[in-house]
Parts: C-alpha cells; sequence; structure tokens
C-alpha cells in the first residue's frame, strides 16, 4: 500500500506546481493593487462589467443546451448499432476535433461572411428576391433591398461556433453511459405500458444523468470562458468573459490586477456550475466521465 501512495508523488508535485501555485499567484494579484497593497477595488470594479458576464453565461447556457438536445438521440443511436459500427461512427464524432481550433473557426468565418459561401448559395436560390417580394408586400417601412443575410458578428454565430466546437464534448460521455443500457430495460418498460415519452422521461434520462451532468460541465466550462469564437465569430459587439480576461493582459487596457480578480470570479461562477451539475449526477456521475 505504501508503495502505490509513492507512486501518487510525482502527480502531487505536478498539481502543485501547476496548478495549486498559478491559483495561489492569481488570488494574490486579484486582492492586491499594482503597489502590491491589499484592495477589494479589483473585485468592485467586476460590477461595471456584469452584463458581459451575463451575456457569457447566457450565451454558453444556450449552447450547453442545443449540444445537449443534439447529442442525446445521436449517442443513443450510436449505443444501439453494432459494436463495428460504433467504432467507425465514434472515429467519425471525435475527427473534428483532430483539426486545429482556429482553423474549425477560420472555416466558419468563411461559411457566414457577407459573401461567404452560405449567402451565395441562399442568392443562387433566388432567396433574397424572394425575402424583398415579401417585404414589398408587407410594408414599405421594411427593407426591400436585401443582398445577403447578416450571420457573421453575431450572438447566434457565437453560438453556433460553440455548439459545432463542443458537440463532441457531450455525445462522448452520453454515449458512454447509454452503450451500458441494457435492450431488456427497455422491453421492461414497454411491457409495462410505457409509451415512447414515459420510455424517455422516466427510463432513459434518468439512466443517463451521470453522462448528462458530466456533457455539460464539459461543455458549459470552455464556452463560458471562450474568447477565440466570440472575437472571431462574434465581433467586436458580443464581447464575452474571456475576451475582457484577454484585454486586461495582452490590450491596451493592461491591468492584471483586475484580470486577475475576472479570472477569479470566473473561477467560482464555474465551480458552482459544475458543483451543481456533479449533484444532479447522483453518486455515480463518475461514470459519464470519459
Amino acid at each position: 500500500m505504501r508503495r502505490d501512495t509513492r507512486l501518487a508523488y510525482p502527480y502531487v508535485v505536478w498539481m502543485v506546481i501547476f496548478i495549486a501555485v498559478p491559483l495561489l499567484i492569481v488570488a494574490y494579484f486579484a486582492f492586491t493593487n499594482k503597489a502590491g497593497q491589499f484592495t477589494l477595488e479589483n473585485l468592485r470594479q467586476i460590477g461595471e462589467y456584469a452584463p458581459v458576464f451575463l451575456r457569457s453565461l447566457l450565451l454558453a447556457a444556450r449552447a450547453t443546451v442545443i449540444c445537449l438536445v443534439l447529442a442525446f438521440p445521436a449517442a443513443w443511436w450510436l449505443s444501439r448499432l453494432r459494436v463495428r459500427h460504433q467504432r467507425i461512427m465514434l472515429m467519425l464524432v471525435m475527427l473534428p476535433m483532430w483539426m486545429n481550433f482556429l482553423l474549425r473557426t477560420y472555416a466558419w468565418m468563411t461559411l457566414l461572411e457577407n459573401n461567404g459561401l452560405l449567402n451565395r448559395l441562399f442568392g443562387a436560390m433566388h432567396l433574397f428576391d424572394l425575402v424583398n417580394g415579401i417585404n414589398g408586400l408587407l410594408g414599405a417601412s421594411l427593407p426591400t433591398n436585401i443582398t445577403y443575410f447578416p450571420m457573421i458578428n453575431t450572438a447566434g454565430a457565437v453560438v453556433l461556433g460553440m455548439v459545432y466546437n463542443y458537440l463532441p464534448y457531450m455525445i462522448l460521455p452520453l454515449y458512454t453511459i447509454m452503450v451500458k443500457i441494457e435492450p431488456s430495460e427497455i422491453e421492461a418498460a414497454q411491457d409495462l405500458g410505457a409509451n415512447t415519452r414515459q420510455i424517455l422521461t422516466r427510463v432513459l434520462i434518468p439512466l443517463s444523468m451521470p453522462g448528462i451532468s458530466t456533457g455539460i460541465t464539459m461543455v458549459f466550462v470552455p464556452s463560458v470562458s471562450t474568447f477565440i469564437i466570440s472575437r472571431m465569430l462574434g465581433g467586436g459587439g458580443n464581447m464575452l468573459v474571456g475576451d475582457l480576461i484577454e484585454l486586461q493582459f495582452l490590450g491596451n487596457s493592461y491591468n492584471y490586477n483586475l484580470g486577475s480578480a475576472m479570472s477569479l470570479v470566473l473561477m467560482v461562477i464555474v465551480l458552482l456550475c459544475m458543483g451543481v451539475t456533479n449533484t444532479s449526477g447522483g453518486e455515480d456521475g463518475i461514470e459519464g466521465v470519459v
């Protein structure tokens, strides 16, 4: 037993150096000013950026819900395939994750631009002429000279980027749990007279809760702290907490004390959200971890 404990020493040292010490440094700068004196002014200033925090939470929550709605049936379908087919489909699910994160986001920029591929496709389908005609019939106050659909630099584009990049992190935990659900459990519910809705709400969802809670954590945490997606797809009008923190360290408003305070508050919010999801997942929530 003592030998097994010693094997964990390198991991403990790694955690102390690369996790505990950086967190202590962040906490130190969050509660001090540039002169190194203790202050709570950094935390007070965060109140001025409450709309940014709220926007980040709302967009991250929206992306998480969409990922859950899309991933649940996909994971169930994967879990019911033959083992050989499951491996192939799982590889296809993980295939986008093998590409660089920036390249995937750049690809969506090309698709969503005002003169991008999607707008060109809509133009070839004469959708703009149809919309202009409908607007002309409805009233002169509506624009009747639409030449493109504004998709880039919007909140919807940010949510789309989050869903695309983090959807596999929702599918994999759900698949890990659903593959353990025996067909006999579904058959037993059907024999007892349960319809499709009752099987979903009383059998599948309760049995999948560990995977659901893990997937929510794995999607919500990176979504609420992202800055690449919001910068490239959202433009300056959809700034999130990640962009705000980056500006404090790399932007013109260089203030690493305020940036540390923002990081500390964001970490507390994330820990609270993880605590809620882990509680809802029950004691077996660890089974949903990939």
